[in-house]
């Protein structure tokens, strides 16, 4: 079914200047001094040419689209933690100790939150009273503040390709430094590193300064040094339909794509149902490659990345083993090219390298127990998987329309008549009128639709399986599921359940509304589960 895009574009405020075109490189150089003068180790990464000269430098079994690719051809899954801490000995430490301990195929450094922010004076004030108390006070790498040659000396002292892990809306600078500096892998995008992170942010302002983080990435392709890009795929971490999350990761893949990057991993956050899940990345993969085509960019090699559970983890480590060999099935049966590990310690705050090292065991052995089985193939996941397609390109379609064939306006325009949103995001640039919740076998399904871009027939499917789990628990469709769901994982179960005592029999017809006080006890609840790092 198509939506009329002249009902979303009434009332929309004009976009500005961003179009999804490549920038010229006379474009880029002459937008280069003022993003390199932001901090004073900018001025490390001037010369454009030694960066490139190092980056050919780096040996191939430190390449990370090349691990991507042999990954793809081989049929393995790759394994990859998160980990940053704020001293540059340490951050070496840590990253020896993943890789040696914890086998782990692919590296990470997480940047700090001061550096997210782009606080790059209160991180200086964090390395320092590190020093000086000996142990890391910030929750990742300041890499900007620590520069060019701390990058290099973290870079060359692993064996594994390493990629930069943040969640920031301008990550103009932190490309420049640390691509010079050897890292050969980027996450983010101007949705997916704004809306889960920002709250005041403008859209328009931060696809923009990605279109530099892209276009940045592309150069160095032009110049025969290619860089993995990677749209965070889990956004708010809870609860996220798929058809919202592989929707994102879609249109920064094209935006990515359009600015001249040639290797791009789009990546899914696990939401519980096994079926759900592997559907997912099946759809992921299949609709990103024919949408990259439609855009004439067959060339650019596609990848998946499978973010086990990001939402509330049970305190008990027993459990929690329980949840990450959970996500490591879904991930193995999805044909993920790679695997985004968690720990152990993950409802406590910031793993341990010893608890983060347990996690990188546990994917391990169930990953390799899947060696030898054939994927999942059944009734469930191709429904499932016929549904997110559908939902998806309804989602996609809606916003190339908005834009008038261009993803960029399109993205900014469909954001603003809610045809696109996010759940639970802290950003004025989503609506967040849509309320996720799980149907009666875990799946996630969609309550409260506010404007999203999808038909009455979908919308009706959502509606039914609701209604079939409100019949299964003697209770009404309401909001309390949500909150019951929300938590359900950190007590041990997927879906939330009625607290004994509390069951009503179902209304009949409809699921009723959410009021706002609803909707922001629902932020809050996820808030308090989680914790969203990159």
């Amino acid at each position: 079914m198509r939506l009329p895009a002249a009902a979303y574009r009434k009332g929309l405020t004009e976009v500005s200047e961003v179009v999804n075109k490549k920038w010229s490189r006379r474009r880029f150089l002459a937008a280069r001094p003022a993003v390199l003068a932001t901090w004073q180790t900018g001025g490390q990464v001037e010369n454009l040419d030694e960066a490139l000269s190092y980056q050919r430098g780096i040996p191939e079994h430190k390449r990370f689209h090349l691990a991507l690719r042999a990954a793809d051809t081989g049929g393995r899954t790759l394994i990859q933690p998160r980990a940053g801490v704020g001293l540059v000995k340490d951050q070496i430490e840590l990253l020896r100790t993943l890789e040696t301990e914890g086998q782990a195929d692919l590296l990470p450094t997480t940047i700090d939150s001061y550096t997210r922010l782009n606080r790059y004076s209160d991180a200086q004030t964090g390395i320092e009273e590190s020093a000086h108390s000996g142990q890391s006070l910030l929750n990742g790498f300041p890499a900007v503040n620590h520069g060019l040659h701390a990058c290099r000396l973290v870079t060359e002292a692993a064996g594994r390709p390493i990629e930069v892990r943040h969640g920031t809306p301008d990550a103009r600078l932190l490309a420049e430094i640390t691509l010079a500096g050897g890292f050969t892998a980027f996450e983010g995008g101007g949705i997916s590193y704004n809306l889960p992170y920002a709250k005041n942010v403008p859209l328009e302002r931060s696809l923009l300064d990605w279109q530099y983080v892209d276009r940045l990435v592309g150069l160095y392709a032009e110049e025969g040094v290619e860089i993995n890009r990677e749209p965070f795929g889990p956004l708010t971490g809870t609860m996220v339909p798929p058809c919202i999350s592989n929707a994102v990761a879609i249109i920064e893949a094209l935006l990515a794509a359009e600015q001249g990057v040639r290797s791009i991993t789009v990546g899914y956050g696990q939401c519980g149902n096994l079926y759900q899940d592997v559907a997912a990345v099946y759809s992921l993969r299949r609709l990103c490659r024919e949408y990259l085509d439609r855009f004439g960019h067959d060339a650019v090699h596609l990848s998946t990345a499978f973010h086990q559970w990001m939402g509330g983890f049970p305190q008990d480590e027993a459990q929690a083993f329980g949840v990450i060999s959970w996500g490591t099935v879904a991930a193995a049966f999805s044909g993920a090219t790679k695997i985004i590990s968690k720990s152990p310690q993950e409802a406590m705050g910031i793993p341990t390298a010893h608890a983060n090292v347990q996690g990188l065991r546990a994917t391990r052995q169930v990953l390799s127990m899947f060696k030898e089985q054939q994927g999942l193939s059944c009734t469930e996941v191709s429904r499932e998987d016929e549904i997110i397609s559908a939902e998806t390109t309804q989602l996609l379609e809606a916003a190339l329309r908005l834009g008038e064939g261009d993803p960029v306006q399109g993205t900014v325009r469909a954001f603003q008549a809610g045809a696109l949103d996010v759940p639970f995001a802290p950003s004025r640039a989503a609506r967040g009128a849509i309320i996720p919740i799980r149907d009666l076998h875990g799946a996630v399904r969609i309550l409260e639709f506010g404007d999203l871009a999808l038909d009455g027939e979908l919308r009706a499917f959502h509606r039914d399986l609701l209604e079939q789990r409100a019949r299964a628990e003697e209770r009404a469709v309401s909001f309390q599921m949500v909150t019951d769901d929300i938590y359900a994982v950190s007590k041990g179960r997927l879906v939330g359940k009625p607290r004994a005592g509390t069951r009503v029999r179902p209304a009949v017809g409809g699921t009723g509304g959410i009021s706002d006080a609803e909707r922001g006890s629902a932020a809050a609840g996820t808030t308090a589960a989680y914790r969203v790092r990159p």
